[in-house]
């Protein structure tokens, strides 16, 4: 497959000139290592999940920084835990921007072990697979729903090809990947539980219900979802509170973040199954989400991402918070919209006394319908071309 440029490169550069090392994290094989060879083919690249690299840099990290104090890249870099505390102490030693470029993926402990052993000295990037914006005029782009965003699927021809490609993706985060973090649950019992999640998908979460189905405690699998959030193959989106005389729900709604790994686990095979299938609605919901969120992300820093639903049922799917700015997004499949369908949208703005609001869908026509609210098509989306105003 050809390369693809990616929309993280320029805040991926921006990072190195910001900050002595950069973490690169993400899911496995969305792209990690392949984004950073391609614009630092340069520096030096070890692997730790190479057992010649891994053995070279463990034998001696301290002497291995005294002749390497720069450019250099470590891919997994969770692999060795007791990395991060010489690599403090070689940043304050000899001071210099742009200096390492760590990369990770499925390791809460990652994150937790490189924000507070480098704190102020690390800048953080999450990669996720190819967005659809990325693939927006390409051939792949017709893809991207059905097949979701890993490369590797994108580069094979055939439909079983990628099947195959899918269901080794799947057994192998099933039986090595959490496993790794903790889970102790047979890998059969996590598919099933993965395969439960895809019911769920773009609804309210209901904790007691999965426990029940999986014979397991509440707690469990609260724990379970940690692991699985925190390896980036599911997002919790949590409801918005605000202070008004409203009873809002408080459970969060769940994603499977890749639509390709979503069919998948539902059993869908082929993409013309998508058109018949009941969940294509929430598919296309999750797709919406996860291209928004990574576009707020590019625009802002740490945005707020959550959906706004009170006990009476209105609702609106996504709300991106920017400091005191909030952009209220509802997302429908479908060439029209018609007032009844912008109810959620209106209350929810009238209760947050916000003046304008978005509609994504799947139409054509670019148009304002109420007072501040404004019909999007999905293509303009896709193509990155709207101002959300954060």
């Amino acid at each position: 497959m050809e390369y693809i440029p990616r929309s993280s490169e320029r805040r991926l550069r921006q990072l190195l000139e910001t900050f002595p090392s950069v973490l690169v994290h993400g899911p496995r094989q969305c792209g990690k290592s392949t984004l950073v060879r391609r614009l630092y083919p340069n520096w030096l690249h070890l692997d730790l999940e190479r057992p010649i690299d891994l053995a070279m840099l463990s034998a001696d990290i301290e002497g291995f920084f005294g002749e390497h104090p720069r450019r250099v890249v470590i891919d997994e870099a969770q692999r060795l835990p007791d990395l991060f505390p010489v690599l403090r102490h070689e940043i304050d030693r000899q001071q210099g921007k742009g200096r390492f470029l760590l990369l990770g993926s499925a390791s809460p402990s990652l994150l937790k072990s490189a924000s507070e052993t480098l704190a102020g000295r690390i800048g953080m990037l999450e990669l996720t697979p190819l967005r659809v914006s990325e693939l927006a005029g390409g051939r792949h782009a017709a893809d991207r729903w059905f097949w979701g965003g890993y490369p590797p699927v994108h580069s094979l021809r055939g439909i079983r090809r990628r099947v195959d490609w899918l269901d080794g993706y799947v057994s192998t985060f099933l039986e090595r990947d959490l496993p790794s973090l903790g889970l102790t649950l047979p890998a059969q019992r996590l598919r099933t539980l993965w395969a439960m999640l895809t019911h769920v998908h773009g609804r309210l979460l209901n904790q007691s219900d999965l426990a029940r189905s999986l014979q397991v405690s509440v707690p469990t699998i609260a724990h379970y979802l940690d692991l699985l959030e925190g390896a980036f193959m599911v997002r919790r989106l949590p409801p918005y509170h605000a202070n008004i005389q409203k009873r809002l729900v408080k459970s969060p709604k769940l994603y499977v973040r890749d639509t390709g790994l979503l069919h998948f686990l539902a059993g869908l095979r082929r993409p013309a199954e998508l058109r018949t299938w009941p969940l294509r609605g929430n598919s296309f919901e999750g797709l919406a989400v996860e291209e928004l969120a990574a576009l707020a992300a590019q625009q802002v820093a740490r945005p707020g991402l959550f959906f706004w639903r009170t006990q009476a049922g209105a609702e609106v799917d996504l709300l991106i918070a920017s400091g005191r700015r909030l952009v209220p997004i509802e997302i429908k499949l479908g060439g029209s919209v018609d007032r009844y369908a912008l109810a959620g949208l209106r209350q929810c703005m009238q209760d947050l006394s916000l003046k304008r609001g978005w509609v994504v869908y799947t139409g054509r026509k670019r148009l304002t319908v109420f007072a501040g609210i404004e019909l999007v098509p999905w293509e303009c989306v896709s193509s990155g071309k709207v101002d959300w105003g954060l």
